[in-house]
């Protein structure tokens, strides 16, 4: 494995012999908008491995994306390999359809520490709940990014972070299933604890893409952040939204997929290629935008 060739992967040209806030914003942001958050290879017919060297082949070298456990494994060890303090922490994602929190683990993020101060890295929650930039792990305070208002609250050890929502405007209601209530405002995304455990990702990697009712297995998706947005194809559906395209909203375009039109859209849109066929999926009612 070759950190200038992830560079190279991630379009980052920029220095990386300082270690401070804006050379990891810089690279977080890089990858975020080069590798997509994506489970294609649940309905292509393969396996995804919980395995350092199988990630970094197939994001590095395949020119494919990857979900949280792909996404964030990689970048701990881009990170460490630049030196950083990085540690790798268990969530369990809000499911607002149920009005709870997973039961158990769904998600993995890294904890940065930088010059004593604890940040946040995430780069594979995907959708418009995609952090644009490391949070500093302070409980309370409103930290504004260009998706929204974020901010973490602590209770008792727990960690929870939110969103303060922008409403949307969506020209094409017909196709639009968006859970964003007029009545929503702030919407939980997760929540976690510092204590890691490499051990729980393991039995949760393999869970999330074997079990029946999993929404990996019940949706395929691909998510890409753009400079102004974030673009996804979920099931046949692809959409694409602008954030605060004006008065405050976030302009929401979609429109449904034929069968034939898939792979171009994957190539076009998302820079992504498959070995295999893709077979669409869309059997959950939950919403992923």
């Amino acid at each position: 494995m070759d950190i200038k060739e992830y560079f190279a992967r991630i379009s980052y040209q920029g220095s990386y012999d300082k270690r401070d806030l804006a050379v990891l914003t810089d690279i977080f942001q890089h990858h975020i908008r080069a590798v997509p958050f994506e489970n294609l290879s649940i309905h292509c017919g393969e396996r995804i491995e919980l395995d350092l060297e199988a990630t970094y082949n197939k994001i590095v070298r395949k020119k494919r994306g990857g979900w949280c456990m792909e996404n964030n494994y990689l970048l701990s060890w881009v990170l460490k390999t630049l030196g950083y303090d990085v540690t790798l922490l268990a969530s369990r994602v809000y499911v607002p359809e149920y009005g709870a929190y997973a039961e158990e683990i769904d998600h993995l993020l890294l904890k940065v520490v930088l010059d004593g101060k604890p940040y946040i890295v995430d780069g594979g929650f995907g959708m418009v709940y995609q952090l644009w930039q490391p949070m500093e792990l302070i409980s309370g305070r409103d930290q504004p990014q260009t998706p929204g208002v974020f901010r973490f609250l602590e209770e008792s050890g727990t960690w929870y972070l939110e969103k303060v929502k922008r409403k949307q405007w969506v020209p094409n209601q017909s196709v639009s299933n968006s859970h964003n209530v007029e009545k929503e405002v702030c919407r939980r995304i997760y929540l976690f604890t510092l204590e890691p455990d490499i051990e729980e990702f393991r039995a949760c990697n393999t869970h999330l893409q074997t079990a029946p009712n999993s929404l990996f297995v019940t949706k395929s998706f691909c998510s890409l952040q753009t400079t102004d947005g974030v673009r996804a194809l979920v099931g046949w559906k692809f959409t694409e939204v602008k954030y605060n395209y004006k008065d405050n909203m976030d302009l929401v375009e979609s429109r449904i997929l034929a069968d034939e039109e898939i792979e171009k859209i994957l190539k076009e849109k998302f820079n992504v290629t498959l070995d295999k066929k893709l077979v669409p999926v869309n059997t959950s009612r939950l919403c992923m935008l």
